[in-house]
C-alpha cells in the first residue's frame, strides 16, 4: 500500500500538502466537480487518493512551491506499523548518507524497501539531514501518544546542569551515557552543547525503531566531528549493555510507572547499593543504574514524575541517596516542560564523589522551585525556557559555594531536615514564601483587581443590551438525533483499568469529575493505548454529572477522560464547536436531562437539548457564549483576587504601622 494511488490521505493531510488552511480544501471539495472522489473515512472525515490528489493540484495549478517530502510522508504513514515507518525513516536515511548501504534491517517489506529507496534519492536532491528531520517530525507527530521525547530545550538545559555540575578536569574527552535515549534528543543535546573533541555517545533503547531512528539522528548531528556513538538496543536495566563502563555525565528521561522492570530478577543486583527498589518505584531503579555508571565526580541529570519525591515506599532510598550525598539538587520544573505536559516533572540532580568516598560533600542539597516560569497568556503550558534555563544554572552555580545565596525560589535545605520520617525533597514544600507583601506589591495587586472590574464593567455593557424575543417558538435536537445524523460523534471516558501496565513512554493526562471538582487540571496519567476516550484540540467535553455539570470546547494538548465525561467531535460544516458548549452548558439543559434531582445525578448526554439553526446563525449566538464564558472566568479571577486582598490588608493591618 506505498503507491501513492493506494494510499489514503485526510484533507487536513491536502492541505499540508498544498500550503493551505483546511477551509480552503473544503471549498474546493464544494466548487470543483472535478476534485477527486472520496475513497474512503466517513462523512465527517473523507480520505481520498493521495495520486489522484496530487494530480488534481497540478492541474489545477494549487502545487506551488511545495517539495516532495510532503507528497512522501503520507506513504510512510500508510505502511500502517509504527515500527515499520519508523524502521523505514531510519533505513531511507542511511541510505541519504550512502547510496551503496547495506540494507540493515532485512525484516522491511519489499514494498517498504522501494519506498525506502525513493525516500534516499529524494532526501540527495533536496539535502540528506532536512529530509530526514522532515520525516522523523512528522513520525513523532503522528506517533505522539504512543512515545514520550524530550524537548530540545529541556535537553540542552540538562546537558547545561550536568557539565556545570561535574567535578573534573577541563580537558578534552567526555564520555555521556542515556540508558532510555528514546529518538536520541539528550544524546544530539549534548553533541550540539559540547564543543570540545573527543566526545563519545552511549545510548540504549529498548524499542528497535527508535534506537534505528537515535542512531540515524546521531550519524547527521555528529558528521565531520571528533564524536564517536554507540547505540545499543537493549533493556538497560535487565541487559546493560554497557556494564562496566564509566561516564563522565549520565542523563536520561526514563519510562514512568512502569511496574515489570525486572524486579524480581534484579533483586540481588549490585546496582542497588541505597536500597532494592520496590516493584512500584521502577524510577528508583534508573536513579540508581545511572548513579552506577558515573566516574568519581560525574554527574547525572534525569527527568522524574513529581510523586518519586515524596511516595512513601522510596524514602528509605530516597534518605540514602541524601545521606550519601549522591543525590545534590532537585528542580520542581513548570508544567508543560515535557510529557505529560499537565505535570510539573522534577529534575534530579546526582553527582558522585570526586575521591570516590560515601562521605555527603556537604550537609544540604539545593531545592529549586521553577515551577513559575510558565508562560503566561499562553493557550497550552508552555514554560518560558529562556527565563527558566537561566535561573535554574544560577541555582546551580550556588550548589558548591556555601558562602553563597541561591536566587529566590532555590533553597540550600539541611540534611537534618530532609531525613525525617517522610525524606521529602519537594522543592515547592520548602520554597514557599511566607513573608507579607510589601507597600509595592500591595499596589500592585489593587491595580490588578481594578483592571479586572474594568474588564468585567466592559463585558457587563456588552451582554446586558442584549435582547431576546418573548415566546418565540424555537427548535431544537438532541445530542442523540445530531449523533445519529452525523452532525456529531460521542465519545465517554471510562474508568482506567488498575492492571493496566503503562506503555513506555506513552502517556497522556488523565482528566477525572474529581479534577474539576478540584482545580480543572488533568490529576493524573495514562497509557495512551489504554485511554477509551481522548479528547483532541477543538473536541466539546462534558460533564455529565450534575455537581460538576459543564461543557467547554477543549484547546490545549490530548487529555484522556475519565468516567462521567464526554468528548464531542463536531463536523464543522454542521456545528459550531462553541455554539454546542454553549447550548450544553445551561443549568436548564443539564437539569432537564438528568436522572434524578439530587447531586450526584448523572446527566444523559444523548437527551441535552441543541438550537436547531443554520451555521451562519451560529456565529452570533457562538461569540456571545464566549463572551458569557469570559465573563464567567473573570468574575472568579476577580473574586480571587479580592479575598487575597481582604487577607493581605488583614495581615498588615494587624501588624500595625498604618500611616493613613
Amino acid at each position: 500500500m506505498s503507491t501513492p494511488d493506494a494510499v489514503p490521505v485526510s484533507l487536513a493531510e491536502i492541505a499540508r500538502i498544498a500550503g493551505v488552511g483546511r477551509a480552503a480544501v473544503s471549498n474546493w471539495r464544494r466548487r470543483h466537480d472535478s476534485f477527486p472522489m472520496r475513497i474512503g473515512g466517513t462523512d465527517v472525515s473523507p480520505q481520498f487518493s493521495l495520486g489522484e490528489v496530487e494530480q488534481w493540484l497540478r492541474d489545477n495549478g494549487k502545487l506551488r512551491d511545495i517539495g516532495g517530502r510532503e507528497l512522501l510522508w503520507p506513504r510512510f504513514e500508510a505502511l500502517g506499523s509504527r515500527n515499520e515507518s519508523g524502521l523505514a525513516v531510519a533505513e531511507a536515511a542511511r541510505r541519504m548518507r550512502s547510496s551503496k548501504a547495506r540494507i540493515a534491517h532485512p525484516e522491511l517489506s519489499a514494498q517498504t524497501r522501494d519506498l525506502v529507496a525513493e525516500a534516499a534519492k529524494l532526501g540527495r536532491a533536496e539535502g540528506p539531514r532536512e529530509t530526514f528531520e522532515f520525516l522523523l517530525q512528522r513520525w513523532l507527530e503522528t506517533h505522539v501518544r504512543q512515545l514520550s521525547t524530550t524537548p530540545p530545550q529541556l535537553a540542552a538545559l540538562m546537558v547545561r546542569i550536568a557539565l556545570a555540575v561535574r567535578i573534573g578536569p577541563e580537558k578534552d574527552g567526555l564520555t555521556v551515557l542515556d540508558p532510555a535515549c528514546g529518538t536520541g534528543h539528550l544524546a544530539a543535546a549534548t553533541a550540539q552543547e559540547y564543543g570540545r573533541p573527543g566526545l563519545e555517545l552511549l545510548a540504549c533503547e529498548l524499542d528497535a525503531a527508535l534506537a534505528a531512528l537515535a542512531s540515524a539522528r546521531l550519524e547527521f548531528v555528529t558528521e565531520d566531528r571528533d564524536i564517536r556513538t554507540r547505540v545499543a538496543t537493549a533493556d538497560a536495566l535487565r541487559e546493560d549493555p554497557f556494564g562496566g563502563i564509566k561516564a563522565d555525565i549520565a542523563l536520561c528521561n526514563p519510562p514512568f510507572n512502569e511496574r515489570d522492570w525486572g524486579y524480581e530478577e534484579l533483586a540481588t543486583d549490585q546496582r542497588w547499593t541505597h536500597g532494592l527498589p520496590p516493584r512500584t518505584e521502577p524510577e528508583l531503579a534508573w536513579v540508581q543504574h545511572l548513579f552506577s555508571h558515573l566516574k568519581p565526580g560525574g554527574s547525572a541529570v534525569v527527568v522524574l514524575p513529581p510523586a518519586v519525591a515524596s511516595r512513601k515506599a522510596g524514602r528509605r532510598i530516597r534518605g540514602s541517596l541524601l545521606r550519601t550525598g549522591a543525590l545534590r539538587a532537585v528542580v520542581s520544573l513548570p508544567p508543560g516542560s515535557a510529557q505529560p505536559h499537565s505535570v510539573s516533572l522534577q529534575l534530579w540532580i546526582l553527582q558522585a564523589a570526586a575521591d570516590g568516598s560515601a562521605a555527603p560533600p556537604s550537609q544540604d542539597a539545593l531545592l529549586v522551585d521553577a515551577t513559575r516560569f510558565a508562560r503566561p497568556g499562553s493557550r497550552e503550558p508552555s514554560p518560558d525556557w529562556g527565563s527558566l534555563g537561566s535561573f535554574v544554572l544560577t541555582a546551580m552555580a550556588t550548589l558548591d559555594h556555601p558562602g553563597q545565596d541561591p536566587p529566590e525560589g532555590a533553597v540550600r535545605v539541611p540534611l537534618l531536615d530532609l531525613l525525617d520520617d517522610e525524606v521529602d525533597v519537594t522543592p515547592g514544600r520548602y520554597t514557599a514564601s511566607t513573608a507579607e507583601p510589601t507597600s509595592k506589591e500591595l499596589l500592585a495587586n489593587w491595580d490588578e483587581f481594578g483592571s479586572l472590574l474594568t474588564d468585567l464593567a466592559d463585558h457587563a455593557r456588552h451582554l446586558s443590551v442584549l435582547g431576546f424575543e418573548a415566546g418565540a417558538p424555537q427548535t431544537t435536537a438532541t445530542v442523540g438525533d445530531l449523533v445519529k445524523a452525523g452532525a456529531l460523534t460521542l465519545r465517554a471516558g471510562q474508568q482506567p483499568l488498575e492492571s493496566v501496565t503503562p506503555a513506555r513512554g506513552a502517556t497522556v493526562p488523565l482528566l477525572t469529575v474529581a479534577d474539576l471538582l478540584h482545580d480543572g487540571a488533568p490529576g493524573g496519567v495514562l497509557p495512551a493505548d489504554s485511554a477509551h476516550a481522548v479528547a483532541e484540540e477543538g473536541d466539546v467535553v462534558v460533564a455529565g454529572v450534575i455537581r460538576a455539570f459543564k461543557a467547554w470546547v477543549h484547546e490545549g494538548p490530548p487529555v484522556a477522560l475519565g468516567p462521567q465525561l464526554h468528548a464531542l467531535r463536531v463536523d464543522p460544516e454542521k456545528l459550531d464547536a462553541h455554539f454546542l458548549a454553549g447550548c450544553l452548558r445551561a443549568p436548564a439543559n443539564g437539569r432537564q436531562a438528568g436522572t434524578h434531582a439530587s447531586s450526584s445525578s448523572r446527566v444523559d448526554i444523548r437527551r441535552l437539548q441543541v438550537l436547531q439553526l443554520p451555521l451562519e446563525r451560529q456565529t452570533a449566538y457562538a461569540e456571545t457564549f464566549r463572551r458569557l464564558r469570559a465573563f464567567e472566568a473573570l468574575v472568579v479571577k476577580a473574586e480571587r483576587s479580592g479575598k487575597g486582598l481582604v487577607s493581605d490588608m488583614s495581615d498588615r493591618l494587624a501588624a500595625g504601622g498604618l500611616t493613613t
